[in-house]
């Protein structure tokens, strides 16, 4: 579900297809028969995709855990993951064992929390338990706006601006100024984020000592990849 995502806004594919569609025609990266009719992964596929000028091989595992071992293939030859959790189940157990897989081969990965729509969203509880759960340094880089049957977009607190997705499905990016009764929360999460990348990136650390108010979104985003690739943190995003 998600791969058909990154295809579509990529451009690869012109439409989306649900796994279990009623029309019947499947997720492009669920090629096998069995793999549409039961509607989850059971071999893991590849492809790729442009965005901007970044060419991105795309790796679709599966999340079973009974073909847990396609998993383990695919991570030994991957640069970063993307952990998709459930914004209303959290970690899961499953969750808990490609974790544990991702350790066990060093991949840097980020977070993702998803159905940030569902009744019984919640942004804050899935990146606390990233913390608990997992064990991860895990820093917020964006803020949802609203959750739930209100969810309307996200704020980025690295750029300080707010995104909503229009048309049909969300394709049409709008990027606009900080809603203003949103403002103070976004201030005090950037505060929290920016010590959050200093504690584990020793470049942001000292130009953070030396005077918090001017880092600036080029330092943010250089020590977060930093600090990342070198496992020292794991950035949480959300959506839907």
């Amino acid at each position: 579900t998600l791969s058909e995502r990154i295809l579509f806004y990529t451009g690869k594919i012109h439409e989306i297809h649900e796994v279990r569609g009623k029309d019947g025609v499947g997720a492009i990266m669920d090629s096998m028969d069995l793999e549409r009719e039961k509607g989850i992964t059971i071999q893991s596929a590849a492809t790729y995709a442009m965005w901007g000028d970044h060419n991105i091989n795309l790796i679709d595992t599966p999340g079973h855990v009974d073909f847990t071992i396609e998993v383990e293939r695919a991570l030994r030859v991957l640069d970063g993951a993307i952990l998709v959790l459930c914004s209303v189940s959290g970690v899961q157990s499953q969750s808990i064992t490609v974790d544990r897989q991702m350790k066990r081969y060093k991949v840097p990965r980020i977070a993702f929390i998803n159905k940030m729509d569902r009744s019984g969203a919640n942004y804050d509880r899935v990146a606390a338990q990233l913390k608990e759960k997992l064990g991860h340094h895990a820093v917020k880089l964006q803020y949802p706006i609203g959750a739930e049957d209100r969810f309307q977009g996200l704020i980025d607190l690295l750029s300080m601006k707010a995104y909503y997705f229009d048309g049909e499905n969300g394709e049409h990016v709008r990027e606009e100024a900080i809603p203003a009764d949103m403002l103070d929360e976004a201030k005090l999460r950037r505060d929290e984020m920016i010590e959050g990348i200093a504690n584990v990136d020793d470049e942001l650390g000292e130009a953070f000592l030396m005077d918090p108010t001017s880092i600036n979104e080029e330092q943010l985003r250089a020590a977060v990849r930093r600090a990342t690739i070198a496992l020292k943190m794991t950035p949480v995003m959300c959506g839907s």
